[in-house]
C-alpha cells in the first residue's frame, strides 16, 4: 500500500494519481475516515488515560471520597469502550477501501487505461521472411508429437496441455539455462511453494483486486500462485534486513492462472493455459536504487530473450493497465509469425514501496529502518517462450531449429530430428 503520509497531507495529489489509473476511488471518503479515527482514537486514549489516573488517586482518598472516584472510572471506562468500538467500526470501513488503492505510476509511465494505450520504446531483431507457408505452434507441435492440447482439454479441461518428448526437455534446458544464467548476475536460485496463504497474496498485491484469477484451495485455506513473485516476496515478510542489498532470487515455478475474463480469447495452443512454468527474477533493494534496478532487471530479460533470437519490441505499459502493484512495468513482446503481430513473453515492474508496506519488509540504515523497495522481472515464461522459438525458428521441413546458445541444455540441435 501507498503512504498515508499521502493521503493526509496531499489528497489532491492522491486524486490526480488514482483518476490517471483509472481508479475510482472515493479520496475524500478517505480523508474523512481517516480524520474521524484519529479523532476517535485520540479521545479513546484521554478516556484510557484520565481512568488510570483516577485509577492510582482512589488509593489515596479518604473512604468517602472513594465510591464518587469509583464512578468516575467506571464511567471513562465505559466511555473507552463505545470510543473503541466506534474506532473500530470505522477502521474496518477505512482498511476495506484503503487496500484497494493501487501504486502510484511513475510519472515516466504513459497516460491511458488499456493496453492500446501502451507506447512502444523500442524494436529489437528483425522478423523473419518466410519463403514457405507459416504454420503456427499448435500444427507444428501436433505434428512432430511434443504438443497434446486434445489430451489436455480429455483429462483436463480447456487450455491445458500435454509437453511431451523433446518438448519436455527443451523446457527443462530453458529452466537450466536461464538459471545458470541469473546464477552468474548474483541471483539464488529457489524452488518456491506454489500454495499460500491468502497473507501472501494480499501482501503482494494481488488480492483484494485480481482475487477472481486465483484458484483456491478452500478446504485448507490456500491459493494456488500465478507467478513465483507471491512467495519470493514473501520470503521476507515481517523482517527487517541488515546485510547488503539488494537481494536478488531467481524462482521456478508452476504458476496457476484462472483467466477468468479471458473467454474467447487466445484458446488456440499454449499462449494462454490455466498451469504453466515461469523463471521469475525478484529483488528487495534499497529506496534510492529501485529504478537502476529496474533497468538492471529488464537489462536481463533482454539478454535473454535476444540470445534465444526472438524479435521483440518494448512497451511501457499505460497507467490503467497497471497491476494493483507496479509503479512501472515494461512488457516484451516476440515478435509471433503465425498472427503477424508482437504478443507479450515477459514483463518486469517495479512495485517501490508498495509491497514492502504490506508485507512489513523494511531494511536498517544510518537513517533508522526504512521500507525496502521490491522489484519483479519474468526471466523465462515457458510456455510462451517454447511457442515463440517453435513459430519464429521453425523450417520448411516441419522441424525447428533451435537457437545455438539452449542446444547444449535442450541436448539437441532440432526439434523433430
Amino acid at each position: 500500500m501507498i503512504d498515508i503520509n499521502l493521503l493526509r497531507d496531499r489528497p489532491d495529489e492522491l486524486r490526480a494519481a488514482l483518476t490517471r489509473r483509472g481508479a475510482e476511488i472515493d479520496v475524500g471518503r478517505l480523508v474523512e475516515l481517516d480524520a474521524s479515527l484519529r479523532l476517535i482514537r485520540r479521545s479513546a486514549e484521554e478516556a484510557r488515560a484520565g481512568q488510570k489516573v483516577i485509577g492510582k488517586e482512589i488509593a489515596t482518598l479518604p473512604a468517602e471520597g472513594r465510591p464518587a472516584a469509583v464512578e468516575r472510572a467506571a464511567v471513562l471506562a465505559d466511555e473507552y469502550k463505545r470510543l473503541s468500538a466506534d474506532a473500530d467500526e470505522l477502521q474496518a470501513e477505512f482498511d476495506a477501501l484503503w487496500v484497494t488503492v493501487p501504486n502510484l505510476a511513475h510519472e515516466s509511465v504513459p497516460t491511458g487505461e488499456t493496453d492500446a494505450d501502451n507506447v512502444e520504446i523500442k524494436q529489437w531483431g528483425v522478423p523473419r521472411v518466410f519463403d514457405f507457408d507459416v504454420r503456427d505452434h499448435q500444427d507444428i507441435g501436433e505434428a512432430l508429437g511434443i504438443i497434446d492440447v486434445v489430451a489436455g482439454a480429455k483429462v483436463s479441461g480447456s487450455r491445458f496441455a500435454y509437453l511431451k518428448g523433446q518438448a519436455v526437455m527443451l523446457e527443462l534446458g530453458l529452466v537450466r539455462w536461464a538459471l545458470e544464467l541469473l546464477s552468474g548476475e548474483g541471483f539464488t536460485p529457489v524452488i518456491p511453494p506454489v500454495l499460500v496463504r491468502e497473507e501472501a497474496l494480499f501482501g503482494t498485491g494481488f488480492f483484494p483486486a485480481d482475487r477472481e484469477q486465483v484458484y483456491s484451495l478452500g478446504d485448507d485455506d490456500l491459493y494456488l500462485v500465478g507467478t513465483a513473485e507471491v512467495p519470493l516476496a514473501a520470503l521476507h515478510a515481517d523482517e527487517i534486513l541488515t546485510g547488503e542489498l539488494p537481494i536478488r532470487y531467481a524462482g521456478f515455478s508452476t504458476c496457476f492462472r484462472r483467466e477468468a475474463g479471458t473467454y474467447g480469447k487466445d484458446t488456440r495452443g499454449i499462449f494462454r493455459v490455466h498451469q504453466f512454468d515461469k523463471v521469475e527474477m525478484f529483488s528487495f533493494c534499497h529506496p534510492d536504487t529501485s529504478w537502476a534496478e529496474h533497468e538492471f532487471l529488464f537489462g536481463m530479460e533482454e539478454r535473454i530473450v535476444q540470445a534465444l533470437e526472438l524479435p521483440y519490441r518494448v512497451m511501457n505499459v499505460a497507467a490503467g493497465d497497471l497491476g494493483s502493484s507496479a509503479a512501472k512495468k515494461y512488457d516484451i513482446e516476440a515478435w509471433i509469425p503465425s498472427q503477424n503481430t508482437y504478443r507479450e513473453i515477459t514483463s518486469c515492474s517495479n512495485t517501490t514501496d508498495y509491497q514492502a508496506r504490506r508485507l512489513k519488509i523494511r531494511m536498517k540504515d544510518d537513517t533508522g529502518n526504512r521500507t525496502i523497495h521490491t522489484l519483479n522481472g519474468t526471466a523465462v515464461a515457458v510456455g510462451r517462450t517454447i511457442l515463440a522459438i517453435i513459430e519464429n525458428h521453425q523450417q520448411s521441413d516441419g522441424t525447428v531449429l533451435l537457437p545455438e546458445a539452449i542446444r547444449p541444455y535442450a541436448g539437441f540441435d532440432v526439434l523433430g530430428a
